[in-house]
């Protein structure tokens, strides 16, 4: 059964940086599109970005257009998440999942396997 692992999350301080990962064992992530979700406390989840299966599109939610990135690794089955300079209201959980679909999309609905998520608190 595919399950997908995130790690990184942490404190940071405004206008700091983080990296989250995202990897799966025993599943090799390159035959699909990954996005990155969060949910912030007391609201829904909010779709960040994606990436598409073949590394080559991207997409990004305009709240964090210009400061996000996010890269895979195809011989690390890894997907990177690359935040730069956080904000108070980026604090949340973030979690991956993987797309039904090869493009990227930032659309929940095209995503079905997700993982437990991990936790970004920007605060000083």
């Amino acid at each position: 059964q595919l399950q997908l692992v995130e790690s990184g999350g942490g404190l940071v301080q405004p206008g700091g940086s983080v990296t989250l990962s995202c990897t799966t064992h025993g599943f090799n992530l390159r035959y699909y599109a990954i996005g990155w979700f969060r949910r912030a406390p007391g609201k829904g989840r909010e779709a960040v970005s994606s990436i598409s299966q073949d590394g080559g599109s991207t997409k990004y939610a305009d709240s964090v257009k210009d400061r996000f990135t996010i890269s895979r690794d195809f011989f690390a089955n890894t997907v990177y998440l690359q935040l730069n300079d956080l904000k108070p209201e980026d604090t949340g959980t973030y979690y991956c999942a993987v797309s039904s679909v090869t493009r990227a999309s930032i659309d929940s609905s095209d995503f079905g396997v997700w993982g437990q998520g991990t936790q970004v608190t920007v605060s000083s």
